[in-house]
């Protein structure tokens, strides 16, 4: 019988194992010293960085605009990726740069937090966010399929 259970801080080299194999399986053939991935995995799963965070856009005291963010981890090489869920501006506000601003401002954070990916999507019938994003210029990534499960299909797929 299989168990699921959380990692633990005493699970990392098994994980670091782990981790380089899936990133073999991508193609990816070079590898930071053991000793630093190990590190890397410990402080992305056992740190103190919280799971959300929010950056806002304000116009002297008035909020204008939002960007929803979060860590994900895995990404190539045991790193992190930032991932922006949502990004809004005031409708009022729009085409006066503070979208941009909080792009800017998210790039900035994930060089900080020394990333590998800034990562988004889109609605498909967001033509507006579409031609923000191509003016970035971000191009689409177009190897990946987005999945979602709704609150009832959830129900579905849970033990």
């Amino acid at each position: 019988m299989i168990d699921v259970v959380p990692a633990t801080p005493q699970d990392v080299p098994a994980l670091v194992d782990l981790l380089e194999e899936m990133d073999r399986f991508y193609g990816e053939t070079h590898f930071d010293p053991r000793e630093q991935r190990t590190a890397q995995v410990t402080e992305l799963l056992f740190g103190d960085l919280p799971p959300a965070r929010v950056l806002l856009a304000k116009d002297n005291t008035h909020v204008v605009g939002f960007a929803a963010y979060t860590f994900l981890w895995p990404a190539v090489g045991i790193t992190r990726s930032l991932y922006l869920k949502e990004l809004y501006v005031r409708q009022a506000q729009q085409r006066r740069g503070i979208g941009t601003t909080l792009m800017r401002a998210l790039a900035d954070i994930a060089v900080e937090h020394r990333c590998s990916r800034l990562e988004w999507t889109t609605d498909r019938d967001n033509s507006d966010a579409q031609k923000f994003y191509s003016r970035l210029p971000a191009p689409i990534h177009n190897g990946k399929l987005f999945y979602r499960l709704d609150t009832d299909e959830i129900a579905n797929v849970a033990g």
